[in-house]
């Protein structure tokens, strides 16, 4: 294992009876890098995810994360990982601070610790009016911002978000990807999947994949380059077709 590798992926497969969904995919992820996951839906990248965050077993290949073994190690894995999902793991029928509580205690926090990581996350999100406010009440934007920090409370090496800014407004996503920046300048690695192509711009580097394949991985100005696109969109187009 290289120790600047915080995730080394080789030939990596998972297959449902005769389906192949995601197809003998190899890459690595710097330690401290924003990496995109990107595809279209369908394209296999949630599965992909799903591998390496030790809740589905691959078919066949290779994959370290946080320096232990997907296929041995998938609860060292857990414990060494942030997560969050398309949907939020937040409890809507919990306050702000009652699920950041509960969420430190399945990290194993113990109790000061909880109560500082608590404090620090209202008042650098700024949501101390709303602390004893139930989360199912608060805007999508809000919550968004909450689950992340909470998947990021026990200070793990890796974070890895599932299409984090789906069905906000432009100005979130903008806020959402500051708390990024922010996570990566102090040394966390982000591994984030997403549809939107200009979000590909914000990565270190940039994974295309495409019907379970990965048919480009670079940074995103080296892709532009190669593919002579404008943008990103434009690159994941000509891919896309082929």
């Amino acid at each position: 294992m290289n120790n600047d590798k915080v995730i080394q992926v080789e030939s990596l497969t998972k297959m449902f009876g005769d389906f192949i969904a995601v197809n003998d995919i190899t890459f690595d992820v710097n330690k401290g890098e924003i990496f995109g996951f990107l595809g279209a839906n369908g394209a296999g990248k949630t599965t992909a995810m799903k591998m390496l965050i030790g809740i589905s077993k691959p078919t066949f290949g290779k994959a370290h994360v946080a320096g232990f073994d997907v296929f041995t190690d998938a609860e060292n894995i857990k414990k060494n990982i942030g997560y969050m999902s398309q949907k939020f793991a937040l409890y809507d029928d919990l306050t702000v601070k009652e699920n950041i509580t509960f969420f430190g205690g399945i990290y194993g926090l113990s109790r000061k610790r909880i109560k500082e990581k608590a404090n620090t996350l209202i008042e650098e999100l700024g949501l101390g009016n709303v602390a004893n406010q139930l989360v199912g009440s608060l805007p999508l934007g809000w919550k968004q911002k909450l689950s992340f920090s909470v998947s990021l409370i026990h200070d793990p090496k890796i974070v890895f978000l599932d299409e984090p800014t789906g069905g906000v407004d432009p100005i979130t996503r903008r806020q959402f990807w500051e708390l990024i920046y922010k996570a990566a300048n102090q040394g966390t690695t982000i591994f984030v999947t997403t549809h939107y192509m200009d979000e590909a711009e914000y990565c270190d580097r940039v994974s295309i994949m495409v019907n379970g394949k990965i048919e480009a991985l670079d940074t995103p100005k080296k892709l532009k380059e190669q593919f002579k696109a404008a943008n990103m969109n434009d690159v994941f187009l000509k891919l896309a077709r082929g």
